[in-house]
């Protein structure tokens, strides 16, 4: 396959053309926050907080504004942690040199430790208040995305335990017994965790490799990689409907779960005909938006509206 970095944004490179047009002070401020990966972050916060909702069956309490800061902070603390972590690789890589890390727009490095730390400290604080379970969660989900982090290695049960913790803080938080119900909402996030890693994987595999980074599914041919994200698209889609029967959802729920699902399985099955980078990163940009924050919301929207 071969890769057409024209055609795919480099985000570090946008960042830094911004930064350029702010003031000094805005600017460091700016740089410090993309470094806790702001988007990934609220992404992680919005489900943790719908997680709760859903275990709530609905009812809004003042009690979710504070489970939806203790996944944000407990978020934007992980997230930094492995920024700083991977900062030598991203430095090394076309697609992410630029970012504030491997840029030095921060410098030295260790001036954001802080911030990072602080941050973890916090959301642990928030979590224990909440329930000794929910501190567990953000806990165990911080160590082994510290541990995890996708590019130094690609084992998937780590990374599974790691995207998970924000649906077990948010649950947890409100209700402290286990149902088949969790159980789908982490299995669906299992099923998009490749769909979303992956793709990328795919999409700048020889960024990658010359990077000195060979792991799964780095190391695998394109087309056997490919047939992966299929395999998962199709589980995701299952997972989505299973959550229809076992939660206490209606019939808008099952028509846009229906709508998601096909979408994402069209774009694995389209990546598998053509192998191309662009449709590579096309299934990453679906695999956020519209998927995994469309599928939350409307799982909230149908409870509120017509549970």
């Amino acid at each position: 396959m071969a890769l057409n970095y024209s055609q795919i944004a480099a985000p570090g490179r946008e960042k830094s053309d911004l930064s350029s047009r702010r003031g000094p002070a805005i600017s460091r401020v700016v740089n410090y926050v993309e470094v806790l990966k702001p988007l990934p972050s609220v992404l992680l916060a919005f489900i943790g907080f719908c997680a709760a909702v859903i275990a709530g069956q609905g009812q809004l309490t003042p009690r979710l504004i504070l489970v939806l800061a203790a996944v944000l902070i407990a978020s934007a603390g992980a997230n930094g942690l492995t920024n700083y972590l991977d900062r030598n690789i991203d430095a090394r890589m076309r697609r992410t040199c630029f970012r504030v890390l491997p840029s030095k727009a921060i410098y030295p490095h260790q001036k954001v430790l802080p911030l990072i730390i602080g941050l973890i400290v916090i959301g642990l604080v928030l979590a224990w208040y909440l329930h000794p379970f929910v501190f567990l969660a953000d806990a165990f989900g911080t160590l082994v995305a510290a541990t995890w982090r996708k590019k130094v290695t690609c084992v998937y049960p780590q990374g599974v335990l790691a995207s998970c913790a924000p649906i077990l803080m948010g649950w947890l938080a409100v209700r402290q017994t286990l149902s088949w119900e969790l159980l789908l909402l982490c299995v669906l996030v299992a099923a998009w965790l490749p769909l979303h890693v992956w793709s990328v994987n795919i999409t700048h595999r020889e960024d990658y490799r010359q990077a000195g980074l060979n792991y799964f599914p780095i190391n695998l041919e394109v087309r056997d990689s490919v047939k992966l994200l299929l395999v998962f698209s199709l589980v995701l889609y299952a997972a989505s409907l299973a959550l229809y029967f076992v939660g206490d959802f209606s019939w808008l729920y099952l028509a846009l779960a229906n709508i998601l699902g096909i979408v994402m399985v069209y774009a694995g099955f389209r990546l598998v005909v053509s192998r191309a980078s662009k449709d590579a990163w096309r299934l990453y940009r679906l695999s956020v938006f519209p998927y995994l924050g469309a599928v939350f919301l409307v799982m909230c929207l149908d409870i509120w509206l017509l549970g």
